[in-house]
């Protein structure tokens, strides 16, 4: 997935909370959606980052040899300028982009 290309601000802004109550009804059970997502949204990012950075690895474990690689120090900058994964998981359930579901809600109470 490419992350440069979603649109979210970088910065903290207010918001307000009612938008984050219309899927469910509910703060909290929308602070776990987003957290979760969140956390799915981080763990894709930093695989893609290993995989970019392990193009480069040698397999000299030598500390006297420290190279610069100019391509290295852009990746790391593509990264550092990325939004962070919360904001991108905001963003994604603001706009109605990520499913969900209570499974506690939708099953019928056992007697």
């Amino acid at each position: 997935m490419d992350y440069k290309k979603i649109k979210t601000d970088v910065h903290a802004i207010t918001r307000n909370i009612e938008d984050f109550t219309i899927g469910t009804h509910n703060i909290y059970e929308t602070v776990a959606v987003i957290s979760k997502r969140s956390n799915q949204v981080g763990l894709e990012m930093k695989e893609e980052l290993n995989q970019k950075i392990s193009e480069f690895a040698t397999s000299n474990d030598n500390l006297e040899e420290v190279f610069e690689n100019r391509e290295q120090i852009e990746i790391a900058k593509y990264y550092e300028h990325l939004p962070k994964p919360t904001l991108i998981a905001i963003q994604e359930y603001l706009n109605g982009e990520i499913y969900f579901r209570n499974p506690h809600k939708e099953r019928p109470e056992d007697f």
